[in-house]
Formats: C-alpha cells, structure tokens, sequence
C-alpha cells in the first residue's frame, strides 16, 4: 500500500497461492496516514486506486462503507451488469503507476526481490527495513 507520491505506508504477507484481493481488508487496516500537525494520523485515504483484479463487490461495499472513492475498472466479464459500466476517475487511475514504481523500486532491494528468509516474519521484517530506508531517502532529497 502506497501513499499518492509512492511512499510505501503499509506491507502484508499473504501466502504465495492466494490472491492480493483476498488481504484486501488487513492491508488498508494496516496504514496508518501521517498528518501534518496534531491529531492521530487518518486510517483511510480518500480515493483508492487498484487495477481489475480488486473489481469484486465485497471490496466495492467495503470501500463504500468507508466512505472511500474506489478507482477500479471493471473486468470484461462483469459488464452488462445492472446499471452496466462504473465510471471511474480515468486521470486518478493514471497515477496508479506510482504504486507499480513503488513495487520495483522495492525488488530493487535483493534481499526482499529473491527473499532467503524462511518465515513470513523475518521477511516481512526485511521489507519493513526496505521501506524505512525508502523513507529515509525521501526525507534525504
């Protein structure tokens, strides 16, 4: 999960059979929105771009509950449905690129790209120190 400027806030391990969309409810419990000034940071974000893989109506309810903008396009075999086509904000879902970048830039990291560790967590841990280090970077320049 990744902020709108490709700040990696979040990072869930699921195992290698099963579908992202399937931790889709952990993963945005996960992040943590830092604010700027006082308060407890937000836990969910306005808008939330995903591509067609997350276009499933558990995740459309649940982003609607939250109040959350999803910017998912329909698969192919879900058009012709009542109402047909969702519209979603095209321009918003240009910039789901970021997330992409985000992802390689983290498998740039070789230690999270060929993952030696056995446990979920000791990866897990080594993707956390991935992400304070992308962090840092950021804070750097």
């Amino acid at each position: 999960m990744t902020d709108g400027r490709g700040l990696p806030l979040a990072a869930v391990i699921t195992p290698g059979q099963a579908h992202e969309s399937k931790s889709f409810e952990d993963s945005m419990n996960a992040v943590s929105i830092p604010q700027s000034g006082l308060g407890r940071p937000r836990r969910r974000p306005a808008a939330l771009a995903a591509d067609k893989g997350y276009s499933l109506r558990r995740i459309r309810h649940w982003l609607h509950r939250h109040k959350i903008e999803p910017v998912i396009p329909e698969r192919s075999n879900q058009t012709g449905r009542i109402g047909g086509h969702r519209n979603f904000d095209k321009t918003k879902y240009k910039r789901r690129n970021v997330v992409e970048r985000c992802v390689s830039w983290l498998k740039e990291c070789r230690r999270v790209a060929t993952r030696y560790e056995k446990l979920a967590v000791n990866f897990l841990g080594m993707i956390d120190l991935a992400i304070v280090q992308r962090l840092l970077r950021v804070a750097v320049s």
